[in-house]
């Protein structure tokens, strides 16, 4: 008997291809029809009235004029209309989206729909109720909601995702099922790979550096000099939601790759924009917000060195930047002054500068040797035994230095080469302030730390501190000297601070302990000054500096909301490093390092499979 067998070839079945579909339905033409015109309406809408009064600040009775927020809701809204157009490949447009259009689109729908409805709420609140709108603010509604909604009918590959476990509990299946939800919904901002860029004659990037430098500065100087409160609000709604749509589209990651080709043309360019702030004011009162903005993201910078570089907690940072202050004022002729020296400003800041180098070595020496938390817990006592110190060198409780809680006072203003810093001078027609003269001389003592930080983080010690920063046991098998290398950043850092200390105690006249907290509700503080650099991204030069200026220039602009500061400020935070924890502006490291799971595809697709 013969037994015969069959053998059936059993087939994979192929991988399927990802789900593309948009969050609302509408066919995908129709719905980028529908975003591009929601657009359209929105800019349009600018140009209309949207309330019959002027009592609600900004002027939004005129016709053909924009005024107030409605330039806000006009910027979005072109915003919106051009990557609309960009996505239907356009020539002259397309360069706009070079990672693709569509998360560009709905970012930029976000942006028009929240900014033109806080608009509209913010007028009903003010004047009593929405019987105050005109038709043309109705106009603004009804066509950022047409381009949301185009927007997220846009289609899109949806990650897939996993059942939940039936046998989990109820709140168990609620968690997983909201975690697929949110997955899903992060799959809409997925973009693709960036087409490749046309080469350009050298002197067209320069002037493309040279435009984006402009606008930075442009944009700067209109949301300094917000006048009022929903001004300033809907400014940081458009430009959040703005920046996310063009970073999204790709032109940030262009102009960073033309920065890094021209270094040093983009950092002349860029303190030769800052110099030009105070010649857009006609008078001081901004020009104060700009300096302090300065001194405390300077500051955050030297803390970048220390934090960013070396991977050292310090909490107590912000007592170098007082140690520095107090040197200085102590020697530039103050009366309240015990030591009676008046010196040149050049030996004043020096002092202030090696004052804080010591105290660095001198905190340092015995204490980084510790790691990690305890190192902090140390940081966070030198702080405050700092302010503790210098608030009883007051004559009666210890020697009298520093004058206790009236601190070192009526600082005289600098007088450099005859130029007198407390004085008005006329500039090519422009008048220059007080605050402004300490602006310029800030800008320079930013340059010097800007500066030092780059050929300190390119050198062989800054590859040492990026080396303990990742595994100092690793570092130290490879021959590196963990405890110098990192006596050294921190001696640094603190004499950067010291720099930025000596010019805040001539712009502020006086120097008090209380200046100088851990956590408070005005910057500088130690708090601060480490979001600053968490905030803006460590191990940049640019990302504590963006970071300051926006951890100073909100509670200096948002006075009504000082008694929940603190408050928004840990809320800030937590959200921050659960959406973005590298930074505002982060280098390609942190970015592998935080979010390796994004590097694979979004989606199994046939390649990826």
């Amino acid at each position: 008997m013969t037994t015969t067998q069959t053998t059936t070839k059993v087939t994979a079945p192929a991988p399927a291809e990802p789900a593309t579909s948009g969050t609302l339905a509408l066919p995908p033409h129709i719905a980028r029809a529908t975003a591009t015109a929601g657009g359209a309406i929105t800019v349009i809408s600018a140009f209309l009235a949207w309330t019959w009064t002027s009592a609600f600040p900004g002027d939004l009775t005129v016709y053909g004029y924009p005024g107030g927020l409605q330039w806000l809701v006009l910027v979005s809204g072109a915003l919106l209309t051009l990557f609309g157009l960009s996505s239907y490949g356009i020539k002259g447009l397309t360069w706009l989206t070079p990672q693709g259009a569509d998360p560009a689109i709905r970012l930029a729908a976000y942006a028009a729909l929240a900014t033109a409805w806080f608009s509209m709420g913010a007028i009903a609140t003010t004047l009593g109720g929405v019987v105050n709108l005109e038709p043309g603010a109705y106009v603004a509604l009804i066509g950022t909601l047409i381009g949301w909604i185009g927007a997220r009918s846009l289609p899109y590959e949806r990650p897939e995702t996993t059942p939940a476990d039936p046998e989990d509990t109820g709140f168990g299946q609620f968690k997983h099922n909201l975690g697929n939800r949110w997955e899903t919904y992060k799959g809409a901002f997925t973009t693709g790979t960036a087409a490749p860029a046309k080469t350009l004659p050298s002197y067209v990037e320069i002037l493309i550096v040279a435009a984006v430098l402009a606008l930075g500065l442009v944009v700067f100087t209109y949301g300094i000099t917000t006048e009022y409160d929903e001004l300033f609000i809907g400014f940081l709604i458009t430009a959040g939601f703005g920046f996310a749509a063009i970073q999204k589209a790709g032109l940030i990651q262009r102009v960073s790759a033309l920065t890094a080709r021209h270094r040093n043309v983009t950092l002349v360019g860029a303190f030769a924009a800052a110099a030009a702030f105070p010649f857009t004011q006609s008078d001081d009162q901004y020009a104060t917000i700009g300096v302090n903005i300065l001194i405390f993201a300077t500051v955050a910078l030297g803390l970048n060195i220390v934090v960013g570089l070396a991977g050292l907690l310090d909490l107590g940072y912000v007592a170098f930047l007082g140690v520095g202050a107090y040197a200085a004022a102590l020697v530039s002729g103050s009366p309240t002054s015990p030591f009676g020296i008046h010196l040149p400003f050049w030996q004043a800041i020096l002092v202030g500068a090696a004052a804080s180098m010591i105290f660095g070595v001198l905190i340092g020496a015995p204490t980084l040797r510790l790691r990690g938390d305890y190192l902090a817990i140390v940081t966070l006592g030198f702080g405050e035994i700092f302010r503790i110190a210098v608030l009883n060198l007051d004559g009666t409780s210890g020697p009298d230095v520093t004058n206790g809680s009236n601190g070192i006072s009526s600082i005289p203003n600098l007088n450099l080469f005859g130029f007198d810093f407390g004085a008005t001078h006329t500039i090519a027609g422009f008048t220059i302030g007080r605050f402004a003269n300490y602006f310029f001389l800030m800008l320079l003592v930013t340059l010097i730390v800007v500066v030092v930080f780059r050929r300190s983080a390119e050198s062989r010690i800054g590859r040492a501190w990026v080396a303990i920063r990742e595994d100092e046991t690793a570092a130290e098998a490879m021959g590196i000297n963990g405890f110098r290398t990192k006596l050294i950043a921190f001696a640094l850092g603190a004499t950067l601070a010291g720099l930025a200390g000596a010019v805040q105690a001539h712009v502020t006249y006086t120097v008090t302990p209380e200046q100088y907290q851990f956590a408070h509700a005005v910057p500088p503080n130690s708090a601060f000054l480490l979001a600053a650099v968490v905030l803006g991204g460590m191990g940049t030069i640019s990302g504590p500096l963006v970071g300051g200026a926006l951890l100073f220039l909100i509670p200096a602009k948002l006075q009504f909301m000082s008694d929940y500061q603190l408050f928004a400020f840990g809320l800030a935070l937590v959200l921050l490093m659960r959406f973005r924890p590298e930074g505002l502006i982060a280098n390609r490291r942190q970015q592998l390092e935080f979010h390796e799971k994004d590097e694979a595809p979004a989606t199994l697709t046939k390649a990826g499979a």
